[in-house]
């Protein structure tokens, strides 16, 4: 309710209007009453006055006092009523004559400056009015004086007060007359006010109360008493309406009773079914964990015999054989890789469903991997007599950082779905980067395009399930699993970028990926011998569109001069023009007898002649070599294949070429710090070749107290290491002693994104990557330990026996880091080239650093077959011990696991959840144990 209730605005509704009309009215006709008395007053006033100034003429040209007296008496006396004195003046402004004599005469006079009014005048003073009226002499009336128009000469004015006593009296009667009125009125109205309080309000608080008494669940109360008109209509409503709803409440409580009864009943159940469902998910946990054990235990006993196959057929190939052998194992070969991708496939959908696979963040070359990638997918499109092509454009960075196994993967699923849906016409890939002036990192924008089947919209809406392929119809015709597309979603989602698909169907399908990738620290440097290319003529003759685009963006980029046609037919446009190379495409079934005349018809236009076959069958290529061709590259060529046929006839045999001059030594005094047996000995060796003076320690407590007794110019300081880490052997390095501004590299094998900034911003001058590239430690020992250019050496040196002089910090710029490139697949375990690069080209410090790490395999075989009982701190120690070893001694396969491992049980992931990787490590050693001849322990 609000403040005032309905009795309340009833009344005001009714007494208010009432009041207000009545004042208004009873002020209105008050006021206008004393208007009326006042003009009537003024009017007598003027009707005296007037001719009273003309019978005062008289006496005033007369000079008759007495005479004016006894008039102005006899009509004061006469009008008394109203009239309070009359005055008369003469010309000069001096009472004349007065009716009688009193103090206030002087407010009858004009004032002095004042003249005598023409006609009557008003003037109020207070309670007073005074009417002054001047006294003219009469003239004669003669004929000239009325067309002349003379004025009549004043002699004087006439004044008279008049009081307004009177008139006050009668409007004072009049208003309490009015008001008498109003308040009749008032009492009048508010008696029929009560009155309808009495009929109307009453009866509507009682039914208000009964609906509040309703609404509060008393359902028996009804509105009691007698009612008129719509009150009594309105009364029996509510009472209908109390009745209905009690009959409702009763009915809906009868209603909850019977639900009440129902819902224990089926909470009864409900809870039969919740045990029943706990039991099924305890049957489910158990089935998913059997089935990880089962992927787990099926992964080793599958891929175990898989690697035997594969390594047994390589150390066969290496045997003498025939061309037909030799083929043969290459299938045997690469079905053994296709059983274990698949396997790969089921393991990698696990994971990615488990939330559990991890990505590398390693430096490799995105060229390789894809040629790489095309070369593994090339047969199987020869097969199918499809056109392969590949473009990369010229923009796109060869130096990447991130995952190149997973990137590998992605590109073989995508390819090869579209190898296997096409039976005719082209896979064309085309790999471009966008043109963000972001520098730290590259948009790859891969395109791969097919003239296959196509897909519906329905099918492209089922693309991405697991398990299916469109419809039925396609996993029968072509096969597979249906994961290869959910694997590539889920990865390209986990690095950062996204997939689309266009397709319609009988008109192929182009798949679009977008992945952000981090360029190298240092990216490769351009071939020696490209430069012999620059401008030299090329005749490209290729009819497949797609693919002479992809060679002839190639040839570009290394700014030659290429003439393309479609058909040797249009050779008829070269009139003497003259090239030192022909590249001619040529189908998967080329007519050769119809090959010859063809290149007879342009047989003076070339100096050498290179075949790009879309086949890899070796007697075709036999057979072509036979007709004078050079080189016969198997489609799509890779580029580092074509820049060696195009080198052929140059003086440049790049496996062949001589050692470079061994460097002179560097003047400095450098410490190496590693725990690691192998890699302190590689390092040192290393060091020995660079400097004249090298020092190591086996972990950061040694580093400390020999920093604080010798001088050094360059410190290399391992980060993980017992007894002292190298973050804190830095820090105490840092405090105290003669090495307070001496440069220290942080060398790791921890390589990951922001690893540099997080060590350089905890006292570290520089990064340094395992394995340690020789060609970047030249760089860092002359950036960082000679002085500059300029002559001025960078620190003050110290004279023998004294001791270290304070020193002052150098502001360095930031050497960028190269790191060694690791290949996504490669054929053995150990690369014995890379092994070899590594020890800095010296082949006993290779063996032993490998013989190093083969002594301790059975300690890494027991950590490894007491996974789950061993803390998770040994495991990541000694794993990342083996990841460093692996590095240095060319196993980039065993080096790039124990990565994983290290990076997934840094997460916190238990060994109990890592048990396939772990068998897989196991699988790993057991293997480079069978290539170096040595028996499981």
């Amino acid at each position: 309710m609000t403040k005032y209730g309905l009795r309340g605005r009833v009344l005001a509704f009714t007494v208010l209007p009432t009041l207000i009309i009545g004042c208004l009215l009873a002020g209105y006709f008050t006021f206008h009453r004393y208007q009326q008395l006042e003009e009537y007053i003024i009017e007598q006033g003027i009707s005296v006055i007037e001719p009273l100034a003309i019978a005062s003429e008289y006496g005033m040209k007369q000079n008759n006092r007495e005479l004016l007296k006894r008039l102005l008496g006899l009509t004061h006396r006469k009008n008394s009523s109203f009239i309070k004195s009359i005055a008369v003046f003469d010309l000069h402004n001096q009472l004349f004559v007065t009716s009688n004599f009193h103090r206030e005469l002087h407010r009858l006079r004009l004032p002095g400056s004042s003249r005598i009014p023409d006609l009557t005048s008003i003037e109020y003073q207070g309670d007073d009015i005074i009417l002054r009226t001047p006294i003219l002499e009469e003239v004669s009336l003669t004929e000239s004086s009325l067309l002349e128009r003379q004025a009549q000469p004043v002699v004087g004015y006439i004044a008279i007060q008049m009081n307004t006593d009177h008139a006050l009296i009668i409007q004072y009667r009049d208003t309490a007359v009015a008001v008498l009125i109003v308040l009749a009125g008032l009492i009048l109205s508010l008696y029929f006010g009560l009155n309808l309080v009495s009929v109307v309000i009453d009866p509507i608080n009682r039914m208000v109360r009964a609906v509040y008494q309703i609404r509060e669940g008393r359902l028996d109360t009804r509105v009691r008493g007698q009612m008129r008109g719509e009150l009594d209509m309105l009364k029996n409503g509510i009472n209908a309406m109390a009745k209905a709803i009690a009959e409702y409440h009763n009915e809906m409580q009868m209603n909850i009773d019977q639900a009440t009864s129902d819902l224990r009943e089926t909470l009864e159940q409900i809870e039969i079914q919740n045990v029943e469902l706990d039991m099924a998910k305890k049957r489910a946990q158990e089935a998913a964990r059997v089935k990880s054990e089962f992927l787990a235990n099926m992964s080793h006993e599958l891929r175990t015999p898989l690697n035997g196959v594969i390594g047994f057929a390589k150390q066969l190939m290496k045997t003498p054989l025939v061309s037909n052998q030799l083929d043969y194992l290459g299938t045997i070969e690469k079905s053994a890789k296709n059983l274990l991708n698949i396997i790969n496939d089921i393991l990698d959908f696990s994971k990615l469903e488990a939330g559990k696979l991890t990505l590398e963040q390693i430096p490799f070359s995105l060229r390789d991997v894809i040629n790489e990638t095309m070369t593994l997918l090339a047969p199987s499109a020869h097969d199918k007599g499809l056109e392969l092509s590949l473009r990369v454009d010229a923009s796109v960075p060869d130096l990447l950082t991130g995952d190149p196994l997973r990137l590998q993967q992605i590109l073989t699923n995508l390819a090869g779905n579209a190898i296997k849906f096409t039976e005719q016409g082209n896979v064309d890939i085309h790999i471009s980067a966008d043109n963000s002036p972001n520098t730290e990192r590259v948009n790859l924008a891969i395109r791969i395009r097919d003239t296959g089947i196509g897909m519906s919209q329905q099918q492209q809406y089922q693309l991405f399930q697991p398990f299916n392929q469109g419809d039925s119809s396609i996993s029968r015709r072509y096969g597979g699993t249906g994961l290869g597309l959910v694997i590539t979603q889920k990865l390209v989602q986990q690095m950062g970028g996204n997939i689309q698909v266009e397709s319609h169907l009988e008109q192929g399908s182009l798949f679009i990926l977008t992945l952000p990738m981090q360029p190298a620290s240092q990216q490769a440097e351009e071939h020696p011998q490209l430069k012999v290319l620059t401008d030299e003529p090329v005749l490209l003759i290729e009819a497949d569109a797609w693919a002479r685009q992809a060679c002839l963006s190639q040839l570009e980029e290394w700014k030659m001069r290429v003439f393309a046609i479609a058909q040797v037919e249009e050779s008829e446009r070269l009139n003497q023009l003259h090239f030192t190379t022909l590249l001619m495409g040529l189908p998967a079934k080329p007519d050769l007898t119809a090959l010859p005349a063809q290149l007879e018809q342009i047989r003076g236009h070339y100096d050498r002649l290179v075949f790009l076959l879309n086949s890899h069958d070796p007697q075709l290529q036999a057979q072509l070599l036979a007709l004078g061709a050079s080189h016969c590259l198997s489609k799509p060529v890779p580029h580092s294949k074509l820049l060696a046929a195009l080198l052929s006839s140059h003086s440049y045999t790049p496996t062949q070429q001589q050692p470079a001059p061994r460097p002179q030594r560097l003047p400095l005094n450098v410490l190496a710090v590693d725990d690691n047996p192998a890699n302190l000995k590689l390092i040192t060796a290393m060091l020995d070749d660079l400097v004249q003076e090298v020092h190591s320690c086996q972990n950061g407590r040694q580093a400390v107290e020999l920093a604080q007794r010798m001088e050094f110019d360059l410190i290399f300081m391992d980060i993980q290491m017992p007894v002292l880490d190298g973050i804190s052997a830095t820090q105490a390095i840092r405090q105290e002693g003669c090495n307070q501004h001496t440069p220290i590299i942080a060398v790791t094998a921890h390589a990951i994104p922001g690893e540099r900034e997080r060590l350089m911003a905890q006292g570290m001058d520089e990064y340094l990557a395992k394995p340690i590239d020789e060609q970047q430690l030249d760089q860092l020992l002359r950036e960082l330990g000679l002085p500059p250019s300029d002559g001025k050496p960078r620190k003050p040196r110290p004279e023998p026996g004294l001791l270290c002089p304070p020193m002052i910090a150098d502001a360095r710029a930031d050497a960028p880091n190269q790191v060694a490139i690791a290949s996504a697949h490669t054929e053995q375990l150990r690369d014995a080239e890379l092994a070899l690069r590594q020890a800095a080209g010296k082949p006993e410090l290779a063996q032993e650093m490998l013989q190093m790490l083969l002594d301790g395999l059975p300690e890494i075989e027991s950590l490894l077959a007491h996974a789950a009982s061993q803390p998770s701190e040994d495991m990541v120690t000694a794993i990342h011990r083996l990841a460093g070893s692996a590095a240095y001694c060319g196993l980039p396969g065993l080096q790039s696991h124990c990565r994983q491992l290290e990076q997934a049980l840094r997460a916190g992931i238990p060994c109990a959840d890592l048990e396939p990787e772990l068998l897989e490590l196991q699988d790993l050693l057991q293997r480079l144990r069978a290539e170096n001849g040595i028996a499981s322990a």
